[in-house]
């Protein structure tokens, strides 16, 4: 008996992360938008946000660096770190750290400093020139993100990164992409107007001289989520039109906390949200923390973190050569001949379903050049009344 559509997952290569159908046909029809992370510019030499916060700290307060910096990436609140020498409020600094607070932190570290937040605060310097100081030249996945957010003639990405790497990502590509921030961000719509690159958290001005508005701090969150409510309004509007794709988080990251307390707030009231995914990896089985993903309404999509996550690299890679949008032709053709080199009997579960998903997916005329391809390649008569019966499913789509 076939699996229903629901549980259909299909792999795009040995090795890497297995992905639902249902995600990868949405995306066909154009209803995907992906949401990055810092984690998507780790491989550029740009950090995490707890490593910004290191870095930021070794400039500012070389002290409370020097405590910070002999923590553990897993300290928990449990852990006791050595206070001595530090003031109360370096020592509430270093304890908000340890829990993983890092907007918390540094907010804190701000209000030290400069008694307030502003522009052009010395940790709001500190972060700008650190993150200007990464590669400047995006890596491969920022190209591939790229290419996977093309929604049939235009691109369209948001991120809580404040670097232009996905601009630089995007600069041979037509037609040209632009960059928006904040308030200038334009309403979620299917329309061609919903498009470029969308910083929800604001970017670096490509101006030296000028400060950038950024949303980085404890208060700079509560101002954005909670006052004024520009993200959760567009993250909310988004996941109504869209399926929302997660990359480059961990279930922690201060922003993924915001987001996902954004949508599943308006979730357990709305019924209209799509599904929203998340890449996870981990380099051992970890259910705990899948559970905890869809504790919060994201579905887990994991894959094999070793190797500095070149699986989930390679997974994208893979998802953008294959897209039913502007994947290789050539590509998606020399699957399909190797593919029915055999029976359908003797070939493996992933190969048949990635044989079906190929067809599931395509439009009448699409299908009709994929099914004259298996035919001169002499595939086995399996192979084409699989396309028989793929075509019944959508004619019985259609009639429904």
């Amino acid at each position: 008996m076939e699996p229903d559509i629901e549980d259909r997952i299909i792999s795009l290569g040995n090795g890497l992360a297995t992905i639902p159908e249902r995600l990868l046909l949405a995306h066909a029809r154009g209803e995907v938008l992906f949401i990055c992370g810092a984690g998507i510019s780790r491989p550029a030499g740009l950090p995490d946000f707890r490593e910004l916060v290191l870095d930021v700290y070794a400039r500012l307060d070389p002290v409370v660096h020097l405590v910070l910096s002999s923590l553990p990436a897993g300290a928990c609140n449990r852990w006791e770190a050595d206070y001595g020498g530090l003031t109360e409020r370096q020592t509430a600094e270093v304890k908000r750290f340890i829990v993983g607070d890092y907007d918390v932190v540094l907010g804190m570290l701000e209000r030290r400093l400069d008694d307030q937040t502003r522009g052009d605060s010395k940790v709001r310097n500190e972060v700008a020139a650190r993150l200007r100081s990464g590669n400047k030249s995006p890596s491969q996945i920022h190209r591939t993100l790229m290419r996977l957010a093309d929604r049939g003639g235009v691109k369209t990405i948001v991120t809580t990164n404040f670097d232009l790497l996905l601009e630089s990502a995007a600069k041979r590509l037509r037609p040209s992409v632009q960059t928006y921030s904040l308030g200038s961000i334009p309403r979620p719509s299917r329309q061609s107007d919903f498009a470029g690159v969308l910083h929800i958290h604001g970017a670096l001005d490509k101006n030296f001289s000028r400060s950038s508005e950024l949303v980085l701090s404890d208060q700079d969150f509560g101002e954005f989520y909670l006052r004024r409510r520009v993200v959760p309004d567009f993250i909310y509007d988004a996941a109504r039109l869209f399926h929302l794709v997660l990359v480059g988080y961990s279930a922690n990251d201060p922003p993924m906390r915001y987001l996902l307390n954004a949508v599943a707030a308006d979730g357990s009231r709305f019924d209209d949200l799509k599904e929203r995914f998340t890449f996870f990896g981990t380099n051992k089985p970890d259910p705990v923390s899948l559970e905890d993903w869809k504790a919060r309404g994201i579905t887990p999509i994991h894959y094999d973190s070793i190797n500095g996550h070149n699986a989930l690299l390679e997974t994208l890679a893979r998802w953008s050569l294959l897209s039913a949008i502007n994947g290789k032709k050539t590509t998606i053709d020399a699957e399909l001949r190797r593919i029915v080199k055999t029976t359908r009997a003797s070939a493996t579960e992933p190969d048949r379903d990635l044989f079906d998903h190929l067809f599931r997916r395509s439009n009448a005329s699409e299908r009709t050049r994929l099914a004259t391809l298996v035919s001169d390649a002499n595939a086995n008569i399996d192979w084409l009344d699989a396309i028989v019966k793929i075509g019944m499913e959508k004619d019985r789509g259609r009639k429904s």
